[in-house]
C-alpha cells in the first residue's frame, strides 16, 4: 500500500462511554482513583460527574493505529500522547489521524487525535510505524 503525506486514516468511532466501561477499565488498569468512579468525589473536585481515565483515550488512539495498520503488516515503534480535554460518560470518542511523513524505507510518522461528539480534541498523539519485511 502506498502512503502519502496528509493522507487521512480511517476514523474509528467508539460507542458512548459508559460508567461500566470506566469501572472495568479501573479494574484492568489498577487505576481506582475515585475521580473516575465516584460522582460525589468528582463533583467535589469541580467536575459535573466522574471523568474517564486519560489512558483510556490513549488506548482508543491505539485501537485506531491497529485498525489502520494491522499487526500482521506493520510494527508500532513509538507512540506518545498528550491529554487535552476531560472525557465524560456518554461522550462519543472518534479517533482520527493522518500521515505526517513517509521515510524512504517506508516508515510512517502518523499524527493522531481523539475527539468528542462536539469535535473537541480530548487527546493528541504521534506514532512511528514500520512495515514488516
Amino acid at each position: 500500500m502506498k502512503f502519502e503525506v496528509n493522507q487521512p486514516l480511517k476514523p474509528l468511532e467508539k460507542p458512548p462511554l459508559s460508567r461500566e466501561q470506566l469501572k472495568s477499565y479501573a479494574e484492568a488498569s489498577g487505576d481506582n482513583n475515585p475521580i473516575h468512579l465516584d460522582d460525589n468525589f468528582a463533583k467535589n473536585a469541580g467536575f459535573p460527574s466522574v471523568i474517564a481515565h486519560g489512558m483510556l483515550s490513549m488506548a482508543f488512539l491505539g485501537d485506531c493505529i491497529d485498525f489502520n495498520f494491522p499487526r500482521t503488516q506493520f510494527a508500532l515503534k513509538k507512540f506518545s500522547c498528550r491529554f487535552k480535554k476531560v472525557t465524560f460518560p456518554g461522550d462519543v470518542i472518534t479517533s482520527k489521524g493522518k500521515i505526517k511523513s513517509v521515510s524512504p524505507n517506508g516508515s510512517l510518522s502518523v499524527l493522531l487525535w481523539a475527539e468528542n461528539q462536539s469535535g473537541e480534541h480530548t487527546c493528541e498523539g504521534e506514532a512511528l510505524i514500520e512495515p514488516l519485511s
